[in-house]
């Protein structure tokens, strides 16, 4: 027999294309329209229902960059159509390529009811199942002129990021606003042939493939094209056979869920958010009662209270949906937040703040994490979410890596402390799944467990800027639940998926460590104010919280419960993965680094006005440290969470003096050598006399790379960047002095490029860390910006601290796996050491950092910190201006003097005027925490608001030790409970002994292990 498959397949296409498809709709009317540009900000859809409207013709050009019009259509259906399904057809100048990207309406009827979303893929509005002849017809559109950033030739630098600098030009033209028939059949014969083109497209020669290409060449003889309406059932007959052929007993089942995956801000910023949440999530209620089985799923806890506060009608719907099982709060998270950076305070309130909204909204606990779009997961995680409830794990960014192919889909991950949570990837490769016939063959190919396991999951929507699922999608589901050739599809929950598999997989494959992203490492340096941002706020909320709770215990000072949560919610929203990464529009970041010196300033409000209770009236030199270990301030040892007044400093002053061109900083514990150029060339211990830095070598040597990734700008530094450098080590002026408080201080201020960069070195009496405070008047473009620092140790690996403990990674490249980490992630540190000897950079706001051996007679280990990165998309001013930065260089540190240190830098002590007695006796800490290595997260009063008190605490150094906790007379020891994350009775923690004569708890801790424990008030 000839081989007419291709004939056959153009045939189908082109059919499907230029006739069928637009056959859908049958005869048209062009409604009237009115318009109402909003000179400003979108206003309430209850004011813009009332707006004055002025005469509009289609075909206009409307919406400049951000802007909102209020579009008023008006119709009456001709008699001619009565009996008949009737819908508006309406396009705002959509590109279909551009779902989620471009503008965007919400439909409402003129009382305010929402309707549902118009977009590219979703340009229709039902008007009347059955019209009635006569009938008016009234619309209001939303119509938001969003401007389209990751256009065809992406990645190019743009001013229409910030309504700031965006252009007035309207960017849209309206080409359509009509009533038109709808034609049911038709649309069901497109969704036949659809789906057989897409699976024959798939299948291997042989007999099923044959009969379907028979069945549609069959369909489309009986087609008239000119009469498509009149002849699409007998069309549809031809093909009834080949559809009702069931899949195989052994076929992949794939578990879908509706989704629309909205960037909490991205290429919009959050106002843009809001209404694009009220659009999908309006138009998926719409589909959900036009349905009896398909299921939407939304994560975010944030998105749901913005629906509460900013769309109450839409809400009133997701509610009931949700009661009904059909709308699927999903994740458990407040945002679908970055992993790698948030502390590990900051990712318990994820789950905290997430689970009780969602519990407090609509009576459920989410059962599983869901992020699939964050840039890598913390290797702390696993015990996390094991902590706060949660039985699974869902993400699929890991698909993304650029060399390496993850080993598994469905599996356990274990994390830092041997937790471990079953997690699956879809094999579909991603989570804006359309159902189409390549992914689903793709879905069952790749996927890693057929040997044992049966299903896997596919988030199904348009997403990232919205949409979600569409009735072609339903339509496509129907049809492929039980095909021959195909997967077998189903509107699945997750919670149900991933109890099918984890039985299919009672010995499943197990990854340890981190699941590491093989791209985006630059998010870990992009928009150095974001982050830095982030990392301030994080420890003020924390010191806000320590103060707040002595406060209240001790003097009956009311907790600022709704401020802490606000506060606490807005960080919290900013830690969302293109926010804190660096990866959103300008308007984003430059609302961010505004509101974090909001949060900045009234969490500082909160504290000052907590340690005034504590401290009385008076005029004593008095010091809060908030620190988890003691610190120093002026060479005097502070202990931690205390409210002290600490006296005077005895430390002799440090030592400087020239030696030849050189500056020789010395104190008891270290002596620091700066050549003339300011740099670090020799750094000792004096103890040991051990050396830190390579000889012939200079540290603290701030480096220029060439930074133009292939893609993805603020997202993605690629190794080639290292081809390229430029060391800065001119200098435009040098000081040296020992301050009042006996500190040496050198003060260097160097000129590249465009930028200048002022580094304050400072030596404090007894400490054995070099303290370096940058200011960096930063105008590159394309630059990546790295203090270096090559020190004399022979490390085998790196160690970082994560959330809660640290991560060990290897510092050879023998596989791919570690070649491909050459930019990684830390916190407050990053530590080399020999068996008896270590070195320790730590820093109050950086993130990346890149490590190399390097061999010159023998093996040392060069670090070399991020700093700052000049990308142009999406921000074109990216860092522009002046930014900060403080690190440390530790001489002779290991896990827990590394940790000590970052914390001290990290949280400095806050000074004041007060009433010693009144502070020694009301400033002591409510829970002392003792324990090699053990170190208190959090003291806080329980979030349920019953005054309890509650006690975070973890074992920092990754060994197991013994954890105890000495309890201020004024809590109940007798009473205290290990709770979970969620602050509620839990098997999975540790039992406490308990002498309540001594006001002792103490528990054995596992390395790593984080505990809560929950004190009453006595």
């Amino acid at each position: 027999m000839h081989d007419d498959v291709s004939l056959t397949l153009g045939r189908v296409r082109r059919v499907l294309t230029e006739r069928i498809r637009p056959a859908v709709h049958g005869p048209r009317l062009p409604m009237e329209v009115r318009a109402h540009r909003l000179p400003g900000e979108p206003v309430p859809p209850d004011q813009g229902l009332g707006l004055e409207h002025d005469p509009y013709e289609v075909g206009t050009p409307w919406g400049p960059a951000w802007s909102t019009t209020w579009f008023r259509l008006r119709g009456e259906i001709p008699q001619q159509w009565a009996g008949q399904p009737v819908e508006a057809l309406i396009d705002l100048g959509f590109d279909v390529n551009m779902p989620g990207f471009q503008c965007e309406a919400l439909v409402y009827l003129p009382d305010g009811t929402p309707v549902k979303s118009l977009n590219p893929r979703n340009q229709w509005v039902r008007v009347s199942d059955t019209a009635v002849g006569g009938e008016a017809v009234e619309l209001h559109l939303e119509a938001a002129a969003n401007p389209v950033l990751l256009d065809y030739h992406p990645f190019l630098p743009t001013q229409e990021g910030d309504v700031q600098t965006s252009s007035p030009k309207p960017l849209y033209t309206t080409r359509h606003m009509d009533l038109a028939v709808f034609h049911p059949e038709v649309f069901e014969l497109a969704s036949d042939l659809t789906v057989l083109l897409e699976l024959v497209e798939q299948l291997p020669e042989g007999a099923r493939r044959g009969r379907i290409l028979t069945a549609l060449d069959a369909a489309l003889d009986r087609v008239d094209l000119q009469r498509i309406p009149e002849t699409a059932s007998a069309g549809r007959a031809e093909l009834v056979e080949v559809l009702q052929a069931p899949a195989s007993a052994s076929a992949h089942t794939i578990s879908a869920i509706g989704h629309a995956h909205i960037d909490s801000a991205w290429l919009w910023p959050v106002r843009e958010t809001i209404r694009k949440v009220a659009r999908t999530s309006s138009s998926m209620t719409e589909l959900i009662d036009a349905t009896d089985d398909f299921l939407y799923g939304m994560s975010s806890a944030q998105q749901y209270a913005w629906l509460k506060e900013h769309r109450p009608e839409v809400f009133a719907r997701v509610k009931q949906a949700v009661q009904e099982g059909r709308f699927v709060p999903l994740g458990g998270m407040w945002v679908e937040s970055d992993t790698t950076m948030p502390s590990g305070e900051s990712l318990v309130r994820q789950f905290l703040h997430g689970q009780r909204f969602f519990e407090s909204e609509f009576g459920i606990r989410c059962r599983g994490v869901w992020l699939p779009d964050s840039f890598g997961y913390s290797p702390a995680l696993p015990q996390l979410m094991r902590r706060a409830g949660f039985e699974w794990f869902f993400t699929q960014k890991i698909s993304w890596n650029q060399v390496n192919r993850f080993p598994h889909h469905s599996f356990d991950w274990e994390g830092i402390d041997g937790s471990r949570v079953f997690t699956h990837f879809p094999p579909m490769d991603t989570y804006n799944a359309q159902l189409s016939g390549e992914e689903l063959a793709r879905a069952d190919r790749q996927f890693r467990e057929h040997r044992t396991s049966t299903s896997s999951v596919a988030p199904t929507g348009w997403g990232d800027g919205g949409g979600g699922t569409t009735r072609e999608m339903v339509a496509a589901a129907r049809r492929v639940a039980d095909l021959e050739g195909s997967p077998k599809v189903r509107w699945e929950h997750p919670d149900d998926f991933f109890s099918r598999a984890r039985a299919e997989l009672p010995e499943p494959p197990v990854w340890v460590g981190e699941l590491y992203l093989e791209l985006h490492r630059a998010t870990l340096t992009s928009q150095h104010g974001t982050k830095r941002g982030n990392r301030r706020t994080e420890h003020l909320l924390v010191a806000a919280e320590l103060w707040s709770t002595l406060a209240a215990v001790r003097t009956g000072a009311d907790y600022p419960y709704e401020a802490l949560e606000t506060l606490w919610e807005t960080v919290l929203l900013h830690q969302f993965h293109d926010i804190l990464p660096g990866t959103s529009i300008a308007w984003v970041h430059r609302e961010a680094v505004e509101t974090y010196a909001r949060v900045e300033d009234e969490a500082r409000k909160i504290i000052d006005g907590a340690l005034d209770m504590l401290a009385g009236s008076g005029t004593d030199h008095l010091v809060a440290n908030a620190a988890p270990a003691p610190a120093r301030l002026h060479g005097i040892e502070l202990p931690a969470d205390t409210l002290t007044a600490p006296g005077s400093s005895s430390a002799p002053a440090v030592e400087l003096r020239r030696d030849g061109e050189d500056l020789l900083l010395e104190n008891s514990l270290v002596r620091i050598r700066l050549d003339d150029a300011g740099h670090v060339v020799s750094a000792v211990e004096l103890a040991t006399g051990r050396e830190a830095i390579v000889a012939g070598e200079r540290a603290n040597v701030l480096r220029l790379h060439q930074d133009f990734p292939n893609m993805w700008d603020a997202w993605d530094v690629d190794r080639f960047y290292r081809n390229t450098v430029e060391v800065i080590d001119g200098v435009d002026e040098l000081t040296a002095e020992v301050d009042a408080a006996g500190a040496a201080v050198v003060t260097v201020t160097r000129s590249f490029g465009s930028s200048t960069v002022t580094q304050r070195l400072t030596l404090e009496p007894e400490s054995r860390m070099l303290r370096i405070e940058q200011e960096t008047d930063w105008h590159e473009a394309e630059k990546f910006l790295k203090a270096v620092f090559p020190l004399q140790v022979w490390a085998t690996e790196t160690i970082a601290e994560t959330q809660f403990g640290v991560q060990r990674r290897p510092t050879h490249t023998n596989t791919s796996w570690e070649a491909a980490k050459f930019e990684t992630s830390m916190h407050r540190f990053v530590l080399v050491e020999e068996e008896d000897f270590g070195v320790a950079l730590v820093n109050d706001s950086i993130y990346g950092f890149d490590v190399t051996r390097d061999a010159d007679g023998e093996v040392t280990t060069t670090v070399g910190l991020s700093l700052l990165r000049a990308p142009r998309f999406p921000d074109p001013e990216t860092d522009q201006g002046l930014q900060h930065h403080c690190l440390g260089l530790v001489v002779g540190a290991d896990v827990t003097s590394a940790t000590v240190e970052a914390s001290a830098l990290n949280i400095p002590p806050v000074e004041i005027a007060g009433d010693a007695q009144t502070a020694a006796r009301l400033g002591r800490p409510l829970a002392q925490v003792e324990g090699p290595a053990v170190l208190r997260s959090v003291v806080k009063l329980a979030a349920d608001r019953s005054g309890d008190v509650v006690v975070r605490v973890y074992e920092s150094a990754g060994r197991r030790s013994h954890a105890e906790l000495t309890l201020d007379p004024a809590l109940d020891a007798e009473a205290a409970r290990a709770v979970s994350l969620l602050e509620e009775e839990t098997d999975d923690v540790p039992e406490l002994t308990v002498d309540s004569q001594a006001g002792r708890l103490s528990w054995p801790i596992r390395p790593f292990e984080v505990t809560t424990v929950r004190i009453p008030q006595a």
